[in-house]
């Protein structure tokens, strides 16, 4: 089984974890930009930061045999705190760099006029360096806060394909399968989605726009979930093919948009849907 865990923050994971993925099927991965738990009081933690996942962090887990790609953005959680709005001047160097295959996490965390000027204003930037955009749905009031996403989104004039909307359940699944986008599930242990509703979401919505994700960090989260997702899948009669279109075509096709992927010859398809052809390497 050949996975690509499309949202995942491996910072705060150990080598250990990048082990036992490895051996549990994980080829590659996309990091994006997230909260880190203690609050950043100024624009340079942030540099110090995405030069990690740039640096760093691929390093790391090429250690391993995986091929690490990154998001960068502000996310919502910081994009409240006037100290951190001077991301925003920073991002431009760091979206033109070839490891950035999307702007993300983007979004909404409490819905503040904060969070909408941060967020239309990195969807601009997003529509700029021609990049994908990977969107972050808020914890509390997720219905109203996917819609209002979805307005947002619609009117920044980005096509509904080169957005993924993530952290889905069964209440806002619908209104973004609707939308055109890409539906992003986050399966965790306890909270979020588990590995048992996101089979049911699949057979409800199949097996096309739909990323699935382990979205592991520094809390009670588990890098083995997509792999978790795919042997359920085979159990409840979901095909090899099937399988190989939710954890790796599909993450693969959306983040090919960026033009930037860099999987082994014998990983990546040569082009995405979109004509974007895909960068080829070595694999590690």
């Amino acid at each position: 089984m050949r996975i690509f865990d499309p949202h995942i923050h491996m910072t705060s994971r150990t080598t250990d974890d990048y082990r036992r993925m490895y051996d549990a099927g994980v080829r590659a991965l996309v990091e994006p930009a997230f909260w880190l738990g203690q609050p950043r009081t100024s624009p340079g933690t942030f540099a110090d930061y995405f030069d990690g996942l740039l640096g760093w962090e691929p390093y790391r887990a090429a250690q391993y045999g995986i091929r690490h790609h990154c998001a960068i953005a502000l996310n919502p959680k910081e994009a409240n705190d006037p100290r951190c709005r001077p991301v925003l001047d920073l991002l431009p160097r760091y979206l033109a760099k070839d490891g950035v295959v999307a702007v993300g996490e983007v979004g909404y965390d409490e819905m503040t006029p904060a969070e909408d000027e941060v967020f239309q204003a990195q969807l601009a930037l997003a529509a700029e360096h021609g990049l994908p955009v990977l969107v972050h749905t808020p914890h509390r009031d997720k219905a109203a806060g996917t819609r209002r996403t979805l307005e947002v989104v619609k009117d920044s004039g980005l096509p509904p394909e080169r957005v993924l909307v993530d952290h889905l359940n069964e209440m806002t699944a619908g209104m973004v399968a609707d939308s055109g986008c890409w539906l992003g599930f986050s399966v965790y242990p306890d909270t979020k989605m588990d590995v048992h509703r996101m089979i049911a979401l699949l057979r409800q919505y199949g097996t096309e726009r739909i990323l699935v994700n382990s979205a592991a960090d520094w809390g009670h989260s588990d890098p083995l979930k997509t792999r978790a997702v795919g042997d359920a899948m085979l159990a409840d009669g979901f095909t090899e093919a099937d399988v190989e279109q939710v954890l790796w075509t599909n993450p693969v096709t959306f983040y090919g948009q960026s033009g930037r992927l860099d999987l082994a010859d014998d990983a990546a398809p040569a082009a995405d849907y979109a004509g974007n052809t895909i960068k080829r390497g070595v694999a590690p």
